[in-house]
């Protein structure tokens, strides 16, 4: 079916934009901080002064001060590489409309792709169910938004998820610094999603994951003599909600507070996403608590 980019969601977003939080590697000089030292941007410190450097660096104050040579060292700003990754498998095909956690994840990866590329920054897009579906390499040319809306429209859910190795392999895979953005109902084991994380981590990545929940899934607001059929197995139950509420609510909840926990501890960020709540609010809210960080 036809994605639509919302215009509100998009000026909201844009106006509060992306910023790396930590350090990245780039493809090109841009706004956010590189690990390389360099001579441009902003001045960070002096170092001694070595045969071949270029003259026109010397710190000449410095030198009349102390009779020491010494170069002004500066730091590179460049561009970041924003990974979006997508979970297409069958869990993600629950609720009606908007709310259906696929329809509206798809609206949330494009929306961060057109930020990212907006503000001149490089965006890729990666939908995985339990491997690798499809892959739009990162470009930051203005084409790349509609490239990754084709390929989201094509998108049909499928297979189980199986997150945590693919995080992993994909920590192998990347090797520069850059931002990752896990769109997700998160419905795999978590000890799993959790080591795929901190390899992401570890490789120096900042991970946000977009944990993508239908409120049923929360709230498991049924009643009645109901059936429910298991999307990513063949699994089917009769009974009254009303009896098995408090022990789902529960294992819910110890599911929550682990992943959230989790997340803290590897110095990921969990952001909630009920899709009953509009984009805007949502995205935007994440947003402006990642400006107030940095500020």
């Amino acid at each position: 079916m036809p994605l639509t980019l919302q215009p509100d969601v998009l000026t909201r977003a844009t106006a509060l934009g992306i910023a790396a939080q930590g350090v990245v590697e780039g493809l090109r000089i841009g706004d956010h901080k590189s690990p390389y030292r360099g001579f441009s941007v902003e001045f960070v410190q002096h170092r001694e002064y070595v045969p071949g450097d270029d003259i026109r660096h010397i710190d000449w104050k410095s030198y009349g001060r102390s009779e020491r040579y010494t170069i002004k060292q500066y730091e590179q700003e460049t561009n970041f590489v924003g990974h979006i990754l997508l979970d297409a498998s069958l869990s993600m095909n629950y609720g009606e409309g908007a709310s259906n956690k696929l329809a509206f994840a798809k609206l949330l990866a494009a929306t961060l792709a057109y930020v990212v590329v907006h503000q001149r920054d490089t965006a890729a897009l990666n939908v995985f169910d339990d491997g690798w579906r499809a892959r739009v390499p990162a470009s930051s040319q203005p084409g790349q938004v509609m490239t990754i809306l084709r390929k989201l429209e094509e998108i049909d859910p499928r297979e189980k998820g199986n997150i945590g190795p693919l995080l992993s392999e994909l920590a192998q895979q990347v090797r520069r610094r850059g931002l990752v953005f896990l769109i997700s109902d998160c419905f795999d084991d978590v000890k799993s999603l959790l080591t795929g994380i901190q390899h992401l981590r570890f490789g120096g990545h900042e991970v946000t994951v977009f944990h993508t929940l239908h409120p049923d899934e929360v709230g498991f607001p049924f009643s009645g003599m109901t059936r429910f059929i298991g999307l990513e197995d063949a699994g089917r139950v009769l009974t009254r909600p009303q009896l098995i509420r408090p022990a789902y609510l529960k294992a819910m909840d110890a599911y929550l507070r682990e992943l959230r926990a989790g997340c803290q501890a590897c110095r990921a960020d969990h952001v909630m996403v009920d899709t009953s709540v509009p984009l805007a609010v949502t995205l935007t809210a994440y947003l402006a608590r990642r400006l107030q960080m940095m500020g």
